[in-house]
């Protein structure tokens, strides 16, 4: 590596507003030198005559705003390599695509995350160096090149020496350019691959998986089950696979099989005729055929009663089926994603669940893993969060205490991403100023009380909402709320882990 690698790399932040370079300068001051600009032109200035490695350039400013600055970078032969990454507080997909179609390499949206800014810079800064050293080396054997040439031309009786310099530069000039154009279009899919998925935060190791699986299976017409913990983000992973399927132009349904009784989930999946059972007073289509064409979503589809399993098995087999009350066949195209939060191999084992149809069901199997494992995403997670509830809320909020974020950091999430939600949302609520406060104290004592088996941490977790809500299950206050579960998918876990609702006792 070049010697320029190690010296203090120059970061040239351009905006207008103080708050933002004084959040940028604190998040990358201990690591580069940093330069600032407030206007288009003196950007322009300082790129052209001092040292630049980076530019982190506002949208939005008086004068001559960032995408016309970015452009008059680019015509300049001594800046128009420098990487530029955009700052702006809209989202929207054609201003992102404005932005990189006039030269940008990325953008970091509003409010600001240091450790977001501090990735991003690291990462273009690296594959600017690493795009300078494939450059510079075809550069090198170019000038090679010609020089081979030259002497072939002059050295007649050297012909056959340099002709084989010849073809080994040019050998080694085409493997170089292959190279930095499978670097190019593997960086391209990479950046693809983290923002195509808008709803699914996160850069770990562990969700790159989970994306890569879902742009493997989505064009496929293969049926998925997504297994995970409650609250990972099941139903956006079912969401993903739909959005990049041929069968995105229709909705995808969804329907959760623990939310409805046994007694009514057969006529909502498969429909029913007028007068088909007391209080059909109608008739009414089933989710599968609202489906056709398209893609349905069984959640917790370990909750389907074992009587309705044969029906779903032969949807699966042959794609008919018959509504309740009609002896006529309907026919649907289908393709189905299921989800559960269960072992299925364990419930089939246990006699709870068909053979058969577990294995129709997992064709295609996409793990989503629990938080505790990826703990890297839940800053960016929680900077998301921040940033749609903002908006709702009419707050603005700059930054984290460092304490907040080694408690978030610490906690093991039982919950997964539901419960990091429901906690964010609630410090927005009781944070008045522009620094978001975690209850800190909280967190950490509930940290420390999950110790012992997943089974038993699950029921203390539970146990812990119902005592917070007196033992109310549903309802605006209840526990399944507190939990941000189904009622049903909470009377249903209560069951398994032998939790008895109290009774109230006699004044």
């Amino acid at each position: 590596m070049r010697e320029a690698n190690y010296a203090r790399r120059n970061v040239l932040i351009v905006d207008d507003t103080p708050d933002n370079v004084s959040i940028l300068n604190a998040a990358l001051m201990d690591e580069y030198t940093i330069k600032v600009a407030t206007r288009g032109k003196k950007a322009l200035e300082i790129a052209m005559t001092t040292p630049v490695d980076i530019i982190l350039l506002d949208v939005m400013m008086p004068e001559m705003d960032g995408f016309e600055t970015c452009r008059r970078l680019k015509e300049e032969p001594q800046t128009r390599s420098i990487p530029v990454i955009f700052i702006t507080a809209r989202g929207e997909i054609e201003d992102e695509a404005k932005g990189l179609s006039c030269g940008g390499v990325d953008y970091i949206a509003k409010p600001i995350s240091a450790p977001i800014v501090q990735a991003r810079v690291r990462t273009h800064l690296a594959l600017y160096d690493q795009n300078r050293v494939l450059e510079d080396r075809v550069r090198e054997r170019t000038g090679e090149l010609v020089r081979a040439n030259e002497q072939l031309l002059g050295e007649i009786e050297e012909r056959e020496q340099a002709e084989e310099s010849l073809l080994e530069a040019l050998k080694e000039v085409k493997q170089l350019k292959d190279q930095l154009h499978e670097e190019n279009i593997y960086l391209k899919e990479e950046f693809n691959l983290l923002h195509s998925h808008e709803d699914i935060v996160g850069n770990s190791e562990a969700i790159r998986t989970v994306l890569k699986l879902i742009e493997q299976v989505a064009p496929t017409e293969s049926t998925v089950l997504i297994q995970g913990e409650t609250g990972t983000g099941k139903e956006l992973v079912a969401n993903a696979i739909h959005g990049l399927s041929s069968r995105k132009d229709r909705l995808m349904i969804k329907i959760n099989c623990a939310a409805l009784p046994p007694t009514l989930i057969e006529s909502e999946l498969f429909g029913r005729e007028k007068g088909a059972f007391t209080g059909a007073l109608s008739k009414q289509l089933g989710r599968f055929e609202l489906a056709d064409a398209s893609t349905i979503f069984l959640d917790e589809i370990d909750s389907l009663p074992r009587e309705l399993q044969a029906k779903l098995l032969r949807v699966l087999e042959s794609g008919e089926f018959e509504r309740l009350g009609s002896p006529r066949t309907v026919k649907v195209d289908v393709r189905i994603i299921s989800a559960t939060n269960r072992d299925l191999a364990m419930l089939v084992s246990e006699g709870g669940f068909r053979e058969d149809l577990y294995y129709r069901l997992n064709v295609f199997q996409i793990t989503v893993p629990p938080l505790c494992e990826r703990r890297e995403d839940i800053l960016p997670l929680v900077w998301s969060f921040v940033q749609e509830l903002s908006k709702r809320m009419g707050k603005r909020i700059e930054s984290i205490p460092q304490k907040g974020v080694e408690a978030l950091q610490a906690y093991p999430w039982p919950g997964n991403v539901r419960e990091l939600r429901n906690v964010t949302e609630r410090a927005m609520i009781l944070t008045t100023g522009p620094v978001l406060h975690f209850d800190v104290p909280k967190l950490a004592q509930s940290g420390a009380d999950q110790s012992g088996t997943l089974e038993a941490v699950e029921k203390r977790h539970i146990i812990e909402a119902l005592n917070t809500t007196g033992w109310r299950v549903s309802g605006k206050d209840g526990a399944a709320g507190v939990l941000g579960i189904n009622p049903k998918t909470l009377e249903s876990r209560m069951q398994r882990l032998g939790i008895q609702k109290r009774k109230k006792k006699n004044a």
